[in-house]
């Protein structure tokens, strides 16, 4: 392994740990770029979501105390139950079609936020329609490993404070990817190189993580919010570029 693949790796894992630690989603977004540059792309994918889960933790202690359980329930429940229904969908439904999708309704929704900040915000309990967010995430995060797409924008429609959000994405993308890394070593995906270049990885991921923490404290509310809506929009306009740069590549 050279220097340069252990560079670049290493820049990943930190962006990636670091917009975890901060926002308690997101590490895919900002470490693939880096990986999928050395690595082949399913290595990179299982490291991603391995990093996903060792950098969530230092975020599920920060919001321990305010995680409402039943409400958590809503989500992850039927999340984990989609899990199987959308790995086994990959037989028949074009991944690159609904990855374009997801992605220009992630773009949609960002811009619309930024533009009309000040939206009406959901105050009251939506038990059910919680249940349909979290079936529909855990279908997606089977399917295209995009969990956390549709419960993110659902959150920021809710008028609940920064530790409220997180304590629902960041324990809902844990529990999902937990049980995709679970299908993954069944799928023999979890091979001895990516566990050698999880270890590398580690150590990064953890110091992102905890840089990315520091920062979470500083900013209020609102802050809270606005970063969730970029990072939306963000990962909108990355998982439409990374989809047809792919496209292109094999032309």
């Amino acid at each position: 392994m050279t220097l340069y693949i252990v560079t670049m790796l290493a820049i990943g894992a930190l962006a990636g740990g670091f917009i975890t630690g901060l926002a308690g989603f997101g590490t895919a977004l900002f470490a693939l770029g880096w990986w999928l540059v050395v690595l082949p792309p399913k290595d990179a994918v299982t490291v991603v979501i391995i990093m996903s889960l060792i950098g969530g933790i230092q975020g599920m202690i920060e919001v321990r105390h305010v995680i409402n359980p039943s409400r958590l329930a809503r989500y992850t429940v039927p999340a984990l139950l989609g899990v199987p229904f959308g790995i086994a969908g990959l037989a028949v439904i074009n991944v690159f079609i609904l990855k374009l999708i997801i992605g220009c309704l992630l773009i949609m929704f960002g811009l619309y936020s930024i533009l009309r900040w000040h939206m009406p915000r959901i105050s009251s309990s939506t038990p059910w329609i919680d249940v349909l967010i979290g079936s529909i995430g855990g279908v997606l995060g089977g399917l295209a490993g995009l969990s956390g797409a549709i419960p993110t924008m659902w959150v920021t429609l809710h008028d609940w404070n920064k530790a409220d959000r997180r304590a629902i994405l960041q324990p809902f993308n844990m529990l999902v990817l937990g049980a995709v890394l679970i299908a993954f070593v069944i799928q023999g995906k979890v091979t001895r190189d990516v566990l050698f270049l999880a270890l590398l990885a580690f150590p990064f991921t953890l110091l992102g993580a905890r840089l990315g923490l520091l920062l979470y404290r500083r900013v209020n509310d609102e802050q809270f919010l606005r970063i969730i809506i970029w990072l939306i929009l963000i990962s909108g306009v990355v998982l439409v570029s990374r989809e047809w740069a792919y496209v292109i590549s094999q032309i």
